[in-house]
């Protein structure tokens, strides 16, 4: 995938005959979605279904994903998504 590209772009989705592009998780939870216009929506579920990450092309940004803290050296330190 290149730069700036979404992956309706990468995959030449044909939305005329296929209508938008919806990638599911396993519990079958729309985690991507783009239309025939260029928006797109990226989500993620935590274990129970609750939503704590959502971004889009806008420039949305949502972020209540959980901190992940990693030790190194006997220092902690909180890893950026």
């Amino acid at each position: 995938m290149k730069d700036g590209q979404t992956i309706g772009q990468w995959l030449n989705w044909d939305f005329e005959a296929n209508g938008n592009l919806e990638i599911m998780d396993n519990n079958g939870y729309v985690i991507y979605l783009e239309d025939s216009c260029g928006y797109w929506v990226r989500k993620q579920f935590d274990s129970k279904g609750k939503l704590i990450y959502h971004e889009d092309s806008s420039g949305y940004i949502k972020d209540k994903r959980i901190p992940e803290i990693i030790k190194h050296n006997g220092r902690k330190y909180q890893l950026i998504h």
